[in-house]
C-alpha cells in the first residue's frame, strides 16, 4: 500500500452531461492533463467511472504545489485531490483513513463515502458508520455531520479505494480543443486576453492574432504581446501567434478616408485579415475583447458596421460585462500586471479627435471606395510573422 499521497483523483462536471459524446470529452480531458503535468511528473492517468485518476511520481512539497499548478489551469477540471490508494480490504481503509484524519488539525470530523463498485460488501453509508466508529474509538476525535472540521472521503472503485480529506477547485469548463478552433484578435491591453481566456474555457483553441505599427510603435509593445500569450498557453499548452504590420494600412485609411471613420475602417480591415487567418488556421470563429459601449467603436450601431465584413461568426465574450469584472478575471488568470504595463497600441496611432460612435453602413462602404482593400489584405497576410509557444 501506498504510504503518501501518490495519487490524484480528478472531478470533472459538466463533461458528465454529455451522453454517447462523453467519452470523446473525457479523453479530450485525459490528454490535456498529461500536456499540462508534462510526461515526468506521472506514472498514468486513467479514466476510472466518471472521474480521472493520475498516479503521480511525488517526492517532495514543491513538486506537489507545482502539480496543483498546474491542474488549476486545466479546463474541465470541477475539482481535484491529493489521494492515498488502498486494496478492497475494509481493515486496511480503516486505517489508511486513521492516518489521513490523525494528521489534521480539528476536534471533529466525518466519513463521506462512496460506492461505485457494487460488489463491495458495505454500502456508502455502513462505510460511513463503520469508518466512523473506527475513528471515534482510536480517537479522541467526535463526529459532526454538518461543518466538520475534517471530512474524510472514500471512493470505492473497481479495484481500489481512495481516501482523501481535502478538494481543491479546478477552473471548470469544457476541455481546450473539444470545441474546434477560434483566431483571437489580441492587443496589449486588459480586455483581448480575458476574451481569448474565457473562450478556452468553454473548450476552444485559441489561435492569437496581433496587429502592430512597429516600427513607428516600440519593440516594447510587441514583447508585451508575447509576454501575454505565453500566459495564456498555460491554459491550452500549445498556442501560435500572428504578428500582422498594419501601420502602412492605417496611413493609407488617414489619407483617403473622413477623419472619424478611421477606427471603424481600422476594425473592419482587422476583421477581414483575421478571416483570412483564421482559413488558413481552419478556425471557425473570430474572438474580440470588446465590451458593449466601452469605447466608441464599441456601439451596437458600430459594431453591426464592423461585422458587415465578416463570414465568420464574430464571438465577443466580454459584451455584458463592466470594466471592473474583466480586471477581477484578469487578476486572477495573471494577465493583468503584464497588461497594464505602458504599451503603444496601434489603434492609437492616427487617432481620430471625434470619432463617429454610430456611423452608418452606407457611409462606411462609400469611405472605402477609395482603398484597394484587397490589395492590402494580400500585402498584410504576405508580411506577417508567425511565432508558435
Amino acid at each position: 500500500m501506498e504510504q503518501s499521497n501518490n495519487y490524484i483523483v480528478c472531478h470533472y462536471a459538466e463533461i458528465a452531461l454529455k451522453g454517447r459524446n462523453r467519452l470523446f470529452f473525457e479523453n479530450k480531458l485525459r490528454e490535456n492533463i498529461k500536456k499540462s503535468l508534462g510526461p515526468q511528473t506521472f506514472e498514468w492517468v486513467r479514466l476510472f467511472r466518471g472521474r480521472i485518476i493520475i498516479k503521480v511520481l511525488l517526492k517532495t512539497t514543491a513538486q506537489q504545489k507545482e502539480i496543483e499548478k498546474s491542474l488549476k489551469r486545466v479546463f474541465g477540471i470541477a475539482n481535484f485531490s491529493f489521494a492515498k490508494q488502498a486494496p478492497l480490504d475494509l481493515e486496511i481503509i480503516k486505517e489508511t483513513a486513521l492516518e489521513l484524519i490523525e494528521i489534521k488539525k480539528g476536534k471533529t470530523f466525518r466519513i463521506e463515502a462512496s460506492r461505485d463498485n457494487k460488489a463491495f460488501a458495505l454500502n456508502s453509508q455502513k462505510i460511513n458508520e463503520t469508518v466512523g466508529e473506527f475513528i471515534i474509538e482510536k480517537t479522541d476525535k467526535k463526529v459532526k455531520l454538518e461543518n466538520p472540521s475534517i471530512t474524510c472521503f472514500i471512493e470505492i472503485l473497481q479495484d481500489n479505494a481512495y481516501l482523501y480529506t481535502k478538494k481543491i477547485d479546478g477552473p471548470g469548463g469544457m476541455p481546450v480543443s473539444s470545441a474546434g478552433k477560434v483566431v483571437s484578435l489580441i492587443s496589449g491591453g486588459i480586455d483581448s486576453p480575458v476574451a481569448s481566456y474565457l473562450m478556452m474555457k468553454r473548450g476552444a483553441n485559441c489561435v492569437f492574432v496581433s496587429f502592430h505599427s512597429y516600427p513607428y510603435t516600440d519593440e516594447q509593445s510587441l514583447k508585451k504581446i508575447e509576454e501575454i500569450v505565453k500566459i495564456l498557453n498555460q491554459f491550452q499548452f500549445s498556442s501560435t501567434l500572428y504578428l500582422v504590420p498594419f501601420a502602412d494600412i492605417q496611413k493609407e485609411i488617414m489619407l483617403k478616408a473622413p477623419e472619424q471613420f478611421r477606427i471603424i475602417l481600422y476594425r473592419r480591415m482587422m476583421i477581414r485579415i483575421s478571416q483570412e487567418i483564421a482559413k488558413l488556421e481552419n478556425a471557425q470563429a473570430l474572438i474580440t475583447g470588446e465590451s458593449l459601449a466601452q469605447v466608441a467603436s464599441q456601439t451596437l450601431e458600430n459594431m453591426s458596421v464592423i461585422d458587415e465584413v465578416a463570414n465568420v461568426p464574430v464571438f465577443r465574450p466580454l459584451i455584458g460585462m463592466d470594466k471592473e469584472e474583466i480586471i477581477n478575471i484578469a487578476k486572477n488568470i495573471g494577465t493583468f500586471k503584464t497588461s497594464i504595463l505602458p504599451h503603444q497600441d496601434c489603434c492609437v496611432r492616427f487617432m481620430p479627435n471625434n470619432p463617429a460612435t454610430r456611423a452608418s453602413l452606407r457611409d462606411i462602404k462609400e469611405a472605402e471606395k477609395n482603398l484597394d482593400i484587397q490589395k492590402m489584405i494580400k500585402i498584410a497576410i504576405t508580411v506577417k510573422e508567425i511565432k508558435t509557444f
